[in-house]
C-alpha cells in the first residue's frame, strides 16, 4: 500500500516540498534562538522601544523638519524622506539625460554619436562609488571659498560650501499650500483624462490653456495670502545666509547618480528604438511625417514595449544605489541607521527596518512600472 502511494509523482513532490519547508523553518528557529542567546550574553536588549527615545544627534540636511530632540523613529522618517527625494530626482533627471544619450548614439552626425559613445563607455566602465568620490572632491576642493564665490547670475553663488539659490520663506502655513497645490494639480489631471475618455479632445485642448492660466493666478494669490517672500542669499561673515542651499554632498550624489544611471537608460532606449523594424520609419516618411514625428508617434510607442521591462530593473538599481550616499556624507536612510546603531547598539532592529523600507520602495516601483508595462503591452484578441 505504501509502495503504491510512493509511486505517485504528486505525493513525492508534496513530501519533498514539506521536507524543504521543515528544514527552512528549523533553520530560522535555530538562527533566532542562537541570536537571542548571544545578545543575552552581551546584555543587549532586543525590541523597538528605543524608537521613542530622543535621537540626540543632528542631521545636516533634510526635506522634513528635524531637531536632535526628536525621537529615533522620526530620525528614520527623515532618512526615508531623503532617500525618496534622492531616488525620485535621480530617476527623473537620469531618464531625461538617458533619452538624450540614447538618441545621440543613433544620430547621423558622426561627432555627436562619437562623443555620446565615449561618454557611455567611460561612465559605464567606472565604479559608481569612484565617480561619487570624484565629484565630491571636485566640489570641495576645486571651487573657491565663500568670500570669493562664483557669481554667474544674480542671486546665485557657487563655492566650497555649496550652491546658493534664491528661495522662498513662509510666514504662513507652507505645508497647507503644498498639499493644496498637489491636490489641485491632481484634480486638473483627472478632469483632463475624463474629458479625453469622453472623446472631447479638441475642447480639452482649448480649455487647458485657460485653465492653466486661472490655476496659476489662483496659486499666486494663495501664495501671497500665506505670506511667502523671496529670500536671496547674502554673504555675512564667512558664509552665506538666506536663500536655498544645495550642499556639496547633495550635488556630488546627484551628479554621480544621474550620470551613471543615464548611460544605462540611454542604452536601453537605443536598444528599444533599434528593435522596431526599419519599415516603420519608411512608413512614417511615406506619410509625410518628419523624423521627429515618426520617432515620437510611430516608433517610440512600439519601442516602449521593449524599453519598460529593463528600465524597471534600472530604476530599482537606482533606488538601491542611493545607499552609496554615505560615501559622500549625505544623510540618507543608510547613514541615519548607521548613526542609530552606533548610539543604541540595536543593529538587528535597525537593519530589519532598512530591509523593510527598501523592500517597500522597490515593490512600489515594480508595481508602478508593471502597470505601465501592462498599458503598453500588445493585447491579443
Amino acid at each position: 500500500m505504501l509502495a503504491a502511494l510512493w509511486d505517485s509523482p504528486r505525493l513525492r513532490a508534496w513530501v519533498g516540498q514539506a521536507l524543504l519547508l521543515f528544514l527552512f523553518i528549523g533553520t530560522l528557529v535555530w538562527l533566532a534562538g542562537n541570536t537571542v542567546e548571544n545578545l543575552a550574553v552581551r546584555s543587549i536588549r532586543v525590541g523597538f522601544d528605543f524608537l521613542a527615545r530622543p535621537a540626540n544627534f543632528p542631521i545636516s540636511e533634510s526635506v522634513i523638519p528635524y531637531s536632535p530632540t526628536d525621537s529615533f523613529a522620526w530620525a528614520y522618517v527623515v532618512g526615508i524622506g531623503n532617500t525618496l527625494m534622492i531616488s525620485a530626482l535621480a530617476i527623473l533627471f537620469a531618464t531625461l539625460l538617458g533619452l538624450f544619450v540614447g538618441l545621440a548614439r543613433r544620430a547621423a552626425h558622426p561627432m555627436l554619436s562619437g562623443v555620446a559613445g565615449v561618454f557611455v563607455t567611460v561612465v559605464r566602465n567606472t565604479p559608481l562609488i569612484v565617480q561619487l568620490l570624484f565629484w565630491y572632491a571636485l566640489a570641495t576642493t576645486a571651487l573657491p571659498a565663500p568670500r570669493n564665490a562664483l557669481h554667474p547670475l544674480p542671486g546665485i553663488y557657487l563655492s566650497q560650501r555649496g550652491l546658493y539659490l534664491p528661495g522662498i520663506e513662509w510666514s504662513g502655513n507652507g505645508w497647507a499650500f503644498a498639499v493644496g497645490t498637489t491636490a489641485s494639480l491632481a484634480i486638473a489631471a483627472l478632469a483632463a483624462r475624463r474629458q479625453r475618455r469622453q472623446g472631447r479632445q479638441n475642447r480639452t485642448a482649448r480649455a487647458l490653456p485657460a485653465g492653466g492660466a486661472a490655476a496659476a493666478i489662483l496659486l499666486l494669490a494663495w501664495t501671497t495670502s500665506l505670506g511667502a517672500a523671496v529670500s536671496l542669499p547674502e554673504l555675512r561673515g564667512f558664509n552665506f545666509t538666506g536663500g536655498m542651499r544645495l550642499s556639496p554632498e547633495f550635488a556630488a550624489l546627484m551628479v554621480g547618480l544621474v550620470l551613471y544611471t543615464s548611460v544605462f537608460i540611454g542604452e536601453i532606449i537605443r536598444g528599444g528604438i533599434d528593435a522596431v523594424g526599419r519599415g516603420q520609419w519608411e512608413a512614417g516618411r511615406a506619410l509625410g511625417l518628419s523624423e521627429r514625428q515618426t520617432l515620437m508617434r510611430i516608433v517610440m510607442p512600439q519601442a516602449l514595449r521593449v524599453i519598460i521591462p529593463p528600465l524597471t530593473t534600472q530604476y530599482l538599481s537606482t533606488v538601491k544605489n542611493s545607499t552609496l550616499a554615505l560615501a559622500v556624507g549625505f544623510p540618507e536612510l543608510g547613514l541615519v541607521i548607521g548613526t542609530v546603531i552606533n548610539q543604541t547598539g540595536q543593529a538587528l532592529e535597525s537593519i530589519g527596518i532598512l530591509l523593510a523600507v527598501y523592500l517597500t520602495i522597490g515593490s512600489a516601483v515594480s508595481l508602478l512600472m508593471n502597470w505601465c508595462n501592462a498599458r503598453t503591452a500588445l493585447v491579443t484578441r
